[in-house]
């Protein structure tokens, strides 16, 4: 008898609660002169869709109530909500629509939480066949989940790109064993699919476009990011490692057999944020992580930097992590495609600048900042062999280091500089890197 009074008063609460959260923002400006059984009437007789939210109680409750084993459904049609959805301590739950574009779950009227659906201290938990939309912050988060899957699911901001919009669309972070395919991410306004401080991740089959970063994988290890299309964003495919995270530093990555396509929309992140230092016109670009491996990519069209391997340095952010490493090492780019016609490269970016300045329109594709760890320098001075840069068998690759060590100490000397562009520094070969397995049931 108790067990079923508690799941009675847990569903009142929350069908309580929803009520209360709508009274609120319909009669915000005169509830403080009406009394609530007036409200109640107007609410109930008067206002248009009086069964608005019936569809937000029912899927929060089945979050809340959901056992091991349970399937949560999705109407079809468009589901207004009003607040976050959450789901908290669960395994084994499929939250399931009718369709990526058949059931789409709408926040635009949100006035409570900032993410869409969030997701925290699970295991096993498969997302499919929705869309979630114009949310005020990230879309779908997941944290501290062992077990994430995301299948046909889509983050969209129905107003375009725009820095209101929130930072994430599909978003795990501190997560194990990540599978997300056939999702689409657009309008975020930091990166579309992002996987951060995670281990064990596939990325495929997605697709990416008009966000400031199409997919970022940080602060990860072991993670295949492949057969995506990622085309008209800032940054088309991201993989960095930042300092002051709870997770120092990520590897293993491989990002192979993608389409990465005209990445030259302007940056619209909000100002402090880091993807603002993304050059728009940028394909592919690796930044202070190792042990990644890029190959059988067609990169066309990407107007600043078709790849681009550089150090934390390029972003002249302090670096207050002791525990930090800047420095890019290990890194095999090989039997990729390179397609450009001339082209300006971006005029809103230092390097973009500088770039047309010394290559006009035809900047190359492959571009290094030259920043080596002097940690893993030998007694010659020269890097160790398993720690280069190292480029083989591209086509149409044109290759540039910028040695910002040595080019960039005075403000005239970029100008001036003589910029290595000979590939062969770079000719050598690394060891593949193992494919992502993961070790959960997705």
């Amino acid at each position: 008898m108790w067990h079923f009074n508690a799941r009675y008063c847990t569903i009142m609460v929350i069908h309580l609660d929803c009520f209360r959260k709508r009274i609120q923002f319909r009669f915000k400006k005169i509830r403080e002169k009406i009394y609530f059984p007036v409200a109640l009437i107007l609410f109930y007789f008067i206002m248009p869709n009086p069964v608005l939210g019936n569809e937000e109680k029912r899927i929060q409750t089945e979050l809340i109530l959901a056992s091991s084993g349970d399937t949560i459904r999705l109407n079809d049609g468009v589901i207004p909500i009003l607040g976050t959805l959450s789901l908290e301590g669960k395994s084994n739950i499929v939250i399931k629509g009718n369709g990526i574009d058949q059931t789409i779950i709408s926040f635009k009227e949100q006035i409570e939480g900032a993410q869409g659906l969030s997701i925290v201290n699970c295991k096993n938990i498969v997302l499919e066949d929705f869309t979630v939309l114009d949310t005020k912050g990230d879309a779908v988060k997941t944290q501290f989940v062992d077990g994430i899957t995301f299948r046909r699911v889509k983050a969209r901001w129905s107003g375009g790109p725009s820095e209101e919009n929130g930072a994430y669309g599909l978003y795990p972070v501190q997560c194990k064993n990540v599978l997300i395919e056939f999702c689409v991410a657009t309008g975020a306004s930091d990166a579309g699919i992002y996987v951060g401080q995670s281990e064990n991740i596939i990325v495929r089959y997605s697709e990416a476009y008009h966000n400031v970063a199409g997919i970022e994988i940080e602060n990860s290890i072991q993670a295949d990011v492949y057969g995506n299309n990622s085309y008209e964003n800032t940054g088309g495919i991201l993989v960095f490692d930042l300092p002051g995270l709870v997770k120092k530093s990520g590897g293993n990555i491989r990002v192979y057999e993608n389409n990465i396509i005209e990445n030259n929309f302007e940056n619209f992140a909000p100002p402090g944020n880091i993807v603002g230092k993304v050059p728009s016109g940028t394909g592919i670009m690796i930044m202070a992580t190792k042990e990644v491996e890029i190959f059988d990519n067609l990169i066309i069209n990407n107007k600043t930097a078709g790849t681009a391997v550089v150090s934390y340095y390029i972003t002249k952010e302090p670096i207050n992590d002791p525990s930090y490493n800047p420095y890019t090492s290990s890194v095999f780019i090989h039997n990729n495609i390179y397609k450009k016609e001339p082209q300006i490269p971006t005029l809103k970016h230092e390097i973009g600048e500088l770039l047309f300045l010394r290559f006009g329109r035809n900047v190359p594709d492959i571009i290094y900042d030259g920043m080596l760890d002097p940690k893993l320098l030998s007694e010659d001075g020269k890097i160790l062999y398993n720690k280069r840069l190292c480029i083989q068998n591209n086509k149409n690759a044109e290759y540039l280091n910028l040695d910002i060590k040595n080019n960039f100490d005075t403000w005239y000397k970029p100008i001036i500089a003589p910029f290595n562009t000979n590939i062969v520094e770079c000719d050598c070969r690394l060891n593949p890197i193992k494919k992502t397995v993961l070790l959960t049931k997705n």
